[in-house]
């Protein structure tokens, strides 16, 4: 089976939809296109896929309601716009995928809310439920609320971001171009479709850095080649493709060439562990028995509160502990799931009395595999 074959039947997609898509430069949302596109997602989840999907829109489709000829340069007039038009994206999208008899959820991030580790462990949770609930999460940005990203922010980064959250082993970034190119094709007529990248390639940027940026829309192909980079820190491969080819979707997930393939250099394990392993801060540590230390070096499962003897340090969920043995030896590293005063609460019990000893349950475990690396 070919790379394009076997990332078709990834489990877990982030579907990315652009402004200039969405709204045909700024006319008002293109409610036949979005109906394509649901279909094909509708089609995608019947198949098995667990599918999240990132939409722009909301600003391009608020200026369209409010009788406005251009993109506004004023903050607050963004933010108004922003305000009216996420109530047509949202209205059109559940409407949409009520006729294919899926279940959608609005979720509004800025990208605070995915590097504050707390806020992150919130939003992965209630995105990994919604997936297991089979309901569709539609994303976009806080534009409302979110003065730095309305200035300088873009989907196309916040669903690189979502794909390390989600875990997604597939981000697909749907475009108006038929993929990425060599040189920018408007102004090259000879330019060549790139079929197939690494991430890690530094060609990449240099070749989209031509590009320009239409009024509507505030990416470009730079920001995807940029977000193709973020989303490979966490294994995940990013096609960006055309939104426009008939059935584009199903023929990703058959394995069809379409777009432009930008691989990860790691696999997905490897380079969360590695970013867990490297880019945070230990907060804390929790000494833990050799059944404890024998369950996470050779069965790589989660660490459960009864394995844990002591908790040292001031830390919060989110934060980034060490896992030490009797001899003072880091055994493994992790985002704990509950802070300080509580996992002292939880030491040496069963995950069965966390609601007892707490009054709630966040997860059963202290530390889940996922977010945990050896050492």
């Amino acid at each position: 089976m070919n790379t394009r074959a076997q990332l078709g039947q990834s489990r877990r997609w982030v579907v990315k939809i652009g402004s200039s898509l969405l709204t045909n430069n700024g006319q008002g949302l293109d409610h036949a296109l979005m109906e394509r596109w649901v279909e094909q997602i509708a089609q995608l989840c019947r198949s098995g896929v667990e599918v999240v999907l990132v939409s722009s829109g909301a600003v391009s489709e608020g200026v369209k309601r409010l009788g406005w000829s251009r993109r506004p340069q004023m903050l607050h007039e963004l933010q108004a716009a922003a305000a009216v038009g996420q109530m047509g994206l949202v209205q059109a999208y559940e409407s949409s995928f009520q006729r294919f008899g899926l279940r959608t959820a609005q979720v509004l991030l800025t990208h605070d809310d995915l590097s504050d580790r707390r806020r992150y462990l919130n939003a992965r949770s209630t995105l990994r439920t919604l997936l297991r609930l089979a309901v569709v999460p539609v994303i976009n940005e806080n534009d409302t609320v979110a003065v730095e990203e309305i200035r300088f922010g873009d989907n196309d980064t916040l669903a690189a971001l979502v794909a390390n959250l989600v875990e997604a082993e597939l981000l697909v970034i749907l475009t108006d171009q038929e993929g990425m190119f060599d040189r920018d094709p408007r102004q090259h007529p000879d330019a060549k479709l790139l079929r197939e990248a690494r991430a890690a390639d530094p060609e990449l940027e240099r070749m989209a850095g031509a590009g320009g940026v239409g009024q509507w829309g505030r990416g470009g192909m730079l920001s995807k080649v940029r977000a193709s980079a973020r989303a490979a820190r966490s294994g995940a491969a990013t096609l960006i493709a055309p939104g426009r080819e008939p059935d584009v979707l199903g023929k990703v997930r058959e394995g069809i060439e379409v777009g432009t393939l930008i691989l990860p250099t790691q696999e997905p394990v490897v380079a969360r562990k590695q970013w867990l392993a490297n880019q945070l801060q230990l907060r804390g540590e929790l000494l833990i028995d050799e059944g404890a230390v024998r369950v996470l070096r050779e069965s790589g499962r989660s660490l459960l509160p009864v394995g844990v003897i002591e908790v040292r340090g001031s830390f919060v969920r989110g934060d980034l502990v060490a896992c030490v043995d009797g001899g003072g030896r880091e055994i493994a590293r992790g985002l704990v799931n509950y802070g300080a005063d509580d996992a002292r609460k939880l030491a040496r019990q069963p995950s069965e009395r966390i609601r007892e000893l707490l009054g709630y349950v966040d997860e059963p475990e202290l530390i889940h595999r996922d977010n945990l690396v050896l050492m």
